[in-house]
């Protein structure tokens, strides 16, 4: 069980508007996260429409951490990163991967796109659900600028999903092949 001692700056949760912008400071966190992670990814892959996916979507990710920025803005609060644990582990599972896979590019590429889509489903259910609040709380602006960030999560998805089944079948050709000859 987490402390509140433990996470400094975190104070008691009493209502809906402090539930809300925890909530957003956690996914303030995390996409600040999943920036320094996607440009270290972008370093290690070598798939070029695997890291053409990446660059853009660092881009994305910037003016994501901008509208969180403001969305922040609107509700008079000041943007603090409270730790976001699943970010941080999502994070960490992939550099783990990618340091025991390092002897294969190619299958640090698969696990590059499969840590991927793994943060990219946790953002889209994060983004959902803040979107249901701020709708609630009527505030509009809020949610046009949630909007904004799900629906880059969702294109995302929907680009890496297909890119990285191609790299299983490229893995799984190459495997073949080294297989064969090892026999």
């Amino acid at each position: 069980m987490v402390q509140l001692k433990e996470r400094p700056g975190t104070q008691k949760i009493t209502n809906l508007q402090q539930k809300f912008v925890y909530e957003i400071n956690a996914m303030y966190d995390a996409e600040n996260r999943f920036l320094e992670a996607q440009q270290m990814m972008w370093q290690c892959g070598q798939n070029s429409k695997l890291k053409a996916v990446i660059e853009t979507h660092i881009q994305e990710t910037e003016q994501q951490i901008r509208n969180l920025e403001q969305v922040l803005n609107v509700l008079g609060e000041q943007p603090q990163r409270i730790t976001c644990d699943v970010a941080a582990s999502l994070i960490s599972e992939g550099q783990k991967f990618a340091l025991l896979a390092a002897d294969n590019p190619k299958l640090v590429d698969l696990g590059l796109a499969g840590c991927s889509c793994k943060i990219e489903q946790m953002e889209i259910a994060c983004y959902r659900g803040l979107i249901k609040v701020a709708e609630q709380m009527g505030q509009n602006q809020v949610v046009q600028l949630l909007e904004q960030n799900l629906r880059q999560e969702e294109q995302t998805a929907q680009k890496l999903e297909p890119l990285m089944m191609q790299l299983l079948q490229d893995l799984k050709t190459t495997d073949t092949k080294t297989t064969a000859k090892s026999r």
